[in-house]
C-alpha cells in the first residue's frame, strides 16, 4: 500500500568530490562511517503516503538533529525500494504493509535485509462507501449487493460499469482479481496518486455523490470525511496467496520495519534508533494532517511534533 513524498535528485559533483565520495561510500552507506561532508549518512525510503511521509519526516528529524547523522530521502515504488534494500541502495524501510514474495526472497533466502520490528501502527485496506451513502442504503456495505448499485458508482471512466476508485497504480492490489472472482459488475480506475485520489473523494463528499473507493486506515481524511467499510468475504489465512483467485478482503496488517542486513549489523546509533522507533496510529495522524491538510512541510511539521511530544521521542534515543 500507500502516499506523496518528494524525489530528491543528487546534484552533479565535480570529479575530485566524486572520487572522494566514491571511496567514502560503502561505509558511509550504513551509517558508521564519515562521508565528505564529515557526517554519517542514512538512507530513507519514502513511499508515496502521507502515512510513511510521516515516518521518514520525524525519524530524519531526530536523526539529524539529536544524534548527528545526514538523512537522504528517496521516493520509490513498494517494490522497487525492497530491491534497493537488498543492494544496499537504502537503509531502511519504515513502514511496510506486507510483501511476502519479496519477503521471503530478501529476508528467508538471500538474507540480504532483515526485519527491524513493528511500527506500532496496524494498517487495514478494504473498499469504502461514503456514510451518507450507505445510510440510505444500509444493504451497500454488504458485497453481495454491489452489483444492485453499480449503477449508481457508475463515472465517464468506468463505462457501463460501476468504478472502484483507486489510488497510486503503485499501489499492491487485489482488486481486480476480487472482482472477477465474485462476479462483481465493477471496473478499477487510477487516480494516479494517493493526493489525487483524495481529492476525487473531497468533490464527490462535497456534492453528496456517491462512490465506492479502495481505502485504507489509518489515514488522516478519515477524520474528516466519514466512510464505511463494505464487508467483502472474511479473510482466512492464505486466501490470497494464489494472485489470480483472491476473492476475500484484507487483512488487518501491524505495519513492520525493514533493514538492509549490513545498516542492522554495522549502522550503529542510527539503526538502534530506527529499531526502536515506534508509535501509534494517532501519532502518526497527527504528523501526517499537519502535512497534508495544514499544508505543512514535512519538515516543520515533523519539527512541531519533535517539540511537543519529548517524552515519547526520547525512549527511541540509544541508551548511552
Amino acid at each position: 500500500m500507500r502516499t506523496v513524498r518528494t524525489l530528491r535528485t543528487a546534484a552533479a559533483v565535480t570529479g575530485a568530490i566524486a572520487l572522494l565520495s566514491l571511496t567514502a561510500c560503502s561505509a558511509a552507506d550504513t551509517g558508521k562511517s564519515d562521508d565528505v561532508g564529515g557526517k554519517k549518512t542514512v538512507k530513507l525510503t519514502v513511499p508515496s503516503w502521507v502515512g510513511a511521509q510521516a515516518n521518514t519526516a520525524v525519524a530524519k528529524h531526530i536523526l539529524e538533529k539529536e544524534l548527528g547523522y545526514k538523512v537522504k530521502t528517496q521516493q520509490m515504488g513498494e517494490v522497487l525500494a525492497w530491491d534497493a534494500l537488498s543492494k544496499g541502495d537504502v537503509d531502511a524501510i519504515l513502514e511496510d504493509w506486507g510483501h511476502p514474495k519479496e519477503e521471503k526472497q530478501y529476508v528467508e533466502t538471500k538474507k540480504t535485509v532483515v526485519k527491524g520490528g513493528d511500527l506500532g501502527v496496524t494498517g487495514h485496506i478494504g473498499w469504502f462507501v461514503p456514510k451518507y451513502f450507505a445510510d440510505e442504503h444500509p444493504d451497500v456495505t454488504d458485497w453481495k449487493n454491489l452489483n444492485k448499485y453499480a449503477e449508481d458508482f457508475r463515472t465517464a471512466e468506468s463505462g457501463d460499469k460501476g468504478e472502484l476508485l483507486e489510488g497510486s497504480p503503485d499501489y499492491v492490489t487485489n482488486d481486480d482479481a476480487i472482482i472477477s472472482n465474485l462476479k462483481l459488475d465493477l471496473k478499477t480506475n487510477y487516480a494516479g496518486s494517493e493526493a489525487a485520489q483524495i481529492t476525487a473523494i473531497k468533490k464527490y463528499a462535497k456534492e453528496k455523490k456517491p462512490f465506492l473507493t479502495y481505502w485504507w486506515t489509518p489515514q488522516w481524511l478519515n477524520a474528516q470525511i466519514d466512510m464505511v467499510e463494505v464487508k467483502l468475504p472474511e479473510y482466512k489465512e492464505g486466501c490470497d496467496a494464489d494472485p489470480k483467485k483472491v476473492a476475500c478482503a484484507y487483512p488487518n496488517t501491524p505495519l513492520q520495519k525493514f533493514f538492509n542486513a549490513d545498516f542492522a549489523k554495522d549502522g550503529g546509533e542510527a539503526a538502534e534508533f530506527l529499531k526502536n522507533f515506534t508509535w501509534t496510529t494517532e501519532q502518526q495522524n497527527e504528523v501526517a494532517l499537519m502535512i497534508a491538510d495544514q499544508k505543512l512541510s514535512p519538515e516543520a511539521a515533523a519539527e512541531k511534533w519533535v517539540k511537543e511530544n519529548e517524552s515519547t521521542w526520547k525512549a527511541w534515543l540509544p541508551k548511552k
